[in-house]
This record gives C-alpha cells, sequence and structure tokens, in this order.
C-alpha cells in the first residue's frame, strides 16, 4: 500500500531504506526522544527493515511506514502504527535531521492517521511523548491530537514523565489551526522550551552544588513566614526543588526557576516565573532571598531581568506579583521593580492549610521600562 498527501509518499519499509534509516537515526534528537538503541548501528536499521516491520505488518500488531519525497524518493522521516490492540492504534514519528522546518511530520500524522480509521479497523489513536519534546507536541496539536495531561510510565530501568493524548475519527484537521501555525505563540514558547534553559543577567539554573545552601535559606524564620515552603524544611526538600521540581517545570513548558547569584556567581536566592493556566498571555513570580543576602538589591535587579526575558522570549504582557499582606521587603522589591500594586485580595494566598490576605500586583509588557 501507498499513501500519496501532497509532495510525501508514505509507504511501508523496504530493505533498500536501511542505509537511509541508519543515517537519520544519527540524529541526536531522534535518540533523545524515541526508544531506538543508542548508539544506532546499521545492523539496527537493517533488522527493522527487513524483519521487525514487516512481522508487525504480518501479525496485525502495528503498521511502520516510511516517509519519502514523492518525487525523489528521498527518505523524510518515519510515521506509523507502532502498536495496534483492540482497535486502538499508538502513533510514533520522526522527521530526517534534513527534512525539518517543512511540515512533514503533521501532513505524515494526518495522512496515517485517515489511512487508519478508514483502512486498518482503528476507531482511537493514541500519542505520547516525553514531556519536554516540543516538537512532537507541536505537531500533534497541528493534526488535532487533543493533549490531555501527563503521566508516568516505565521507561528502560526507571519511570519516565510523558504527555498523552489521542485522536478520534473525525478530529484530524485538514489545515494546521491558527494557534499552533508557524510564528504563533504556541510554536514561539515550544522552540524556547526545547532548548536548554538559558542563563539570565543574575540568574542561573539550579545548581545542584547550592542543595546546602538553599537548605539553609529556607530554613530561615522570615523565610518560613512569608512563603509556602515546608516546616520544617529539610534537604530531601532542596533536593526534590532543585533535581525534580525545577527541571521538569522547564520541560513541561510551565515556567522558569532560577537561582540568584552574586558577583562572585554565589547562590543568593531563587526566583520564578510561572505560567497562569487558562490565560496564555499571563504569568505570576516569586522569589527568596537567603537571608545573608537581603538588602542588596539581588532580588530587583533579577526580578528585572526575568520579566524582560517573560515578556521577550515567551510573548507575556502581564505578570502578577503577590505577597502576604505585611510582607514590606516583597513590595518594596515589586514596585522598585516597575509593579503597580493594585489592591489587596482576600484570603488570596494559600499557606500550609490556611488562607491569607494577600497584596497583589501586577507589571505590563506595555509599562515604561
Amino acid at each position: 500500500m501507498e499513501i500519496l498527501a501532497g509532495n510525501v509518499l508514505i509507504r511501508p519499509w523496504q530493505p533498500a531504506d536501511a542505509g537511509p534509516v541508519y543515517r537519520a537515526c544519527q540524529d541526536s534528537d531522534i535518540q533523545r526522544w524515541t526508544r531506538m538503541p543508542s548508539p544506532y548501528l546499521l545492523r539496527h536499521a537493517t533488522s527493522f527493515v527487513t524483519e521487525l516491520s514487516p512481522k508487525a505488518w504480518t501479525e496485525g500488531t502495528g503498521a511502520p511506514l516510511g516517509v519519502f519525497d514523492a518525487k525523489s524518493g528521498e527518505l523524510l522521516g518515519s510515521c506509523g502504527l507502532t502498536e495496534i490492540r483492540d482497535g486502538t492504534g499508538e502513533i510514533g514519528y520522526w522527521t530526517a535531521p534534513w527534512a525539518r522546518g517543512r511540515g512533514v511530520a503533521a501532513t505524515a500524522l494526518r495522512a496515517v492517521a485517515a489511512f487508519a480509521f478508514e483502512r486498518a479497523g482503528v476507531h482511537r489513536i493514541g500519542w505520547r511523548a516525553l514531556v519536554g519534546n516540543h516538537t512532537s507536541r507541536l505537531v500533534a496539536l497541528r493534526a488535532g491530537v487533543r493533549v490531555h495531561g501527563r503521566t508516568r510510565i516505565v521507561e528502560g530501568p526507571g519511570w519516565a514523565d510523558v504527555w498523552w493524548g489521542t485522536l478520534m475519527p473525525g478530529e484530524v484537521t485538514p489545515q494546521t489551526p491558527a494557534a499552533y501555525a508557524p510564528g504563533s505563540l504556541a510554536a514561539r514558547r515550544a522552540a524556547v522550551f526545547s532548548r536548554p534553559q538559558p542563563r539570565l543577567p543574575g540568574l542561573v539554573p539550579l545548581r545542584a552544588a547550592d542543595i546546602d545552601l538553599i537548605t539553609a535559606a529556607c530554613r530561615d524564620q522570615e523565610s518560613a513566614r512569608w512563603t509556602t515552603v515546608p516546616v520544617p524544611y529539610v534537604r530531601a526538600d532542596a533536593e526534590f526543588y532543585t533535581l525534580r521540581h525545577a527541571p521538569l517545570t522547564w520541560a513541561a513548558g510551565e515556567g522558569a526557576v532560577y537561582q540568584m547569584v552574586d558577583a562572585r556567581n554565589e547562590y543568593v536566592g531563587t526566583i520564578d516565573l510561572r505560567l497562569t493556566a487558562g490565560d496564555e498571555a499571563a504569568a505570576e513570580v516569586g522569589f527568596l532571598v537567603a537571608p545573608w543576602a537581603r538588602g542588596r538589591g539581588h532580588a530587583t535587579r533579577t526580578l528585572k531581568s526575568l520579566c524582560a526575558w517573560g515578556f521577550e522570549a515567551l510573548g507575556l504582557t502581564r505578570i502578577v506579583w503577590r505577597a502576604h499582606v505585611g510582607n514590606e521587603a516583597s513590595r518594596r522589591v515589586a514596585e522598585k521593580a516597575g509593579f503597580s500594586v493594585e489592591g489587596v485580595q482576600r484570603a488570596g494566598c494559600a499557606q500550609r492549610g490556611e488562607r491569607r490576605d494577600a497584596w497583589v500586583g501586577a507589571l505590563l509588557s506595555t509599562d515604561p521600562a
């Protein structure tokens, strides 16, 4: 069988495809985000196109397909059903590095989904990708996949966080929705969060070497009084925050967690920017300055730096600051950074099971720099 979708030809794998598959799969991103062996050898590609793929077709357990240029026959990628069971197919795809940026994956996904629904007896398609694979997620959204959330699965000797979604008959989009088109805010943020978290003026991603300092800062009485850090605060809390929470926040595209550093590149506090669920143009900031570094302007400088990055890189238009009523130090930092205090939100903050009144302020992208 063959599927022709515009300039793309989709067909089962053939023995002659082993060489191009081997060459494409040397790509670091393909090896990072898929389950293929690493290092990927020519024998792996040969086994895939001559043994594993035909066997899946014969037994009806999958429909592996290659994606090629319809005119030249050049390999462009892979898009097929990696598993078929009880009327449900799991879709998987990758694009060769030399074919990226041309919409190949979304075109192939739409065509394979139509084939699965119409000719393969599939009535539901499942999709999943490791959290952090924003390119795959964007392709899925462009083709009509509904991303439902995040879960954990067994992956090799451990476990991994994955996004998951489904595609049903009638949901395949013939064209890319405007919300996910090239140049859209979603595409812009996918590009940002696909890259390593950048250093900013006075800010670096959290470092494992500073876990003891983070622990000490969060054990401070003033830190406990005005923030939501656990009480008592133990080293395991700092380990989770540094090694798990902060990296996953970035990988999921939900925001950025940083540590403030002084001129000697030493830890002096933490600050984070969290995207607001349900409002793609808004985010909220929070910060904590270590007791030994207070009163030196670190929070004001880094708050300005982080907000400027949020407006420029993430396309935000409103960033919210919130603090318990009475936290004069936090309020001074926010006002020095340009935030306008808008009022008091009654019971606006939750802290260890209790509600507290909160000052609320905001900085807009249109405010004077």
